[in-house]
């Protein structure tokens, strides 16, 4: 199988790569390097199945011959977190839909099966939990900077299935809840690896809004599995998947699990919504996939707990850490629930 991945160099391309070419395949990654980075794909470099181009999926004369290449599309090359977000709403909108019609127009023409990763930022201002796939999108207003991705998102997903519908191209559509694990960079908003570090550091643990809002996370490798299994089961074209996990958590009892597990002496401290972002953000308060139409395809269920996730999380990031003490350097001490490794 000759695998092009866009966004590869990212968090969850770069993992999907390494599961790919694990196995035997060729994989070809692109990736502009926005978010993502070249210290994700540093232990491919040297494998003889893969590739990698440092340029844009806007850039058509390339893309046209790595699609022509490709036997299967794993788009996902997009903006990324919150943060980067509500800032840039204008190359958010700009960089997702351009980037995924350059994807399929380029697919079309030779029918080229793709993958198209989306969100659960999709499903807005919903307050019915589960979410399910043919549930109806509600976003917010254009004013709000934080709908703008998942009006992109969503524009993405009506793409994808419009050119199954209309020309026939295989696309499968991927909705994915909170993925999280090593490597994952807490820049641009992404809640854990921001926790962990401020945990690791010292440094106050900040937790927005009054922290009741809660999240499902989903581990790397649970994901990876998914968007495979996906991409190439044969009964997939043009239609919407979630992936994620069921066991949900309140943003203060993550902080209050990561304090713990890490051996932080941190304060959690509380941070209006309107001083982190911007003046009338708005938030989802729950976010809980339905998980049965990917259980009746393919039997996903999600395999890593929270509690894994989270150790295995702060390991990495502590292996990346160290502190100073009497002017010599000693790696971070991790702790588990009960005790210490």
């Amino acid at each position: 199988m000759n695998a092009l991945i866009t966004g590869g160099a990212g968090f969850i391309g770069s993992h999907l790569a390494e599961r790919l070419v694990e196995r035997g395949d060729h994989v070809t990654i692109i990736d502009d390097l926005s978010t993502g980075s070249v210290h994700n794909i540093q232990a491919l470099k040297g494998a003889t199945k893969f590739d990698y181009f440092l340029d844009s999926v806007t850039n058509q004369h390339l893309m046209a011959e790595l699609i022509d290449a490709a036997d299967i599309i794993y788009h996902l090359a997009a903006a990324v977190g919150v943060r980067l977000i509500v800032e840039s709403p204008t190359h958010t909108m700009e960089t997702n839909i351009r980037g995924t019609e350059v994807i399929l127009e380029l697919a079309a023409k030779k029918k080229k099966r793709v993958l198209i990763t989306s969100t659960s930022e999709v499903y807005g201002k919903r307050n019915h939990v589960p979410f399910r796939e043919n549930d109806d999108l509600v976003l917010g207003p254009p004013d709000k900077g934080r709908w703008s991705y998942a009006c992109s998102k969503a524009i993405d997903e009506f793409l994808a299935v419009a050119y199954w519908k209309e020309k026939r191209v295989p696309t499968v559509i991927a909705r994915l809840f909170n993925v999280v694990g090593p490597r994952q960079t807490g820049r641009y908003g992404m809640v854990i690896p921001s926790l962990i570090k401020q945990a690791l550091s010292g440094g106050d643990m900040t937790v927005y809004g009054d922290g009741t809002q809660t999240r499902c996370f989903t581990y790397i490798s649970d994901a990876v599995s998914a968007l495979i299994a996906l991409a190439e089961h044969a009964g997939t074209n043009g239609e919407v998947y979630n992936i994620g996990s069921t066991e949900e958590v309140s943003i203060l009892e993550l902080a209050r699990k990561i304090r713990e597990l890490t051996g932080s002496k941190s304060k959690i401290v509380f941070v209006p919504y309107d001083q982190a972002y911007e003046q009338g953000f708005e938030d989802m308060m729950r976010r809980v996939p339905d998980l049965t139409k990917i259980n009746r395809l393919i039997g996903y269920v999600p395999v890593t707990s929270l509690d894994e996730i989270l150790l295995n999380t702060v390991r990495h990031h502590a292996q990346q850490s160290v502190v100073v003490q009497n002017g010599h350097k000693r790696p971070v001490v991790v702790g588990q629930m009960s005790g210490h490794v």
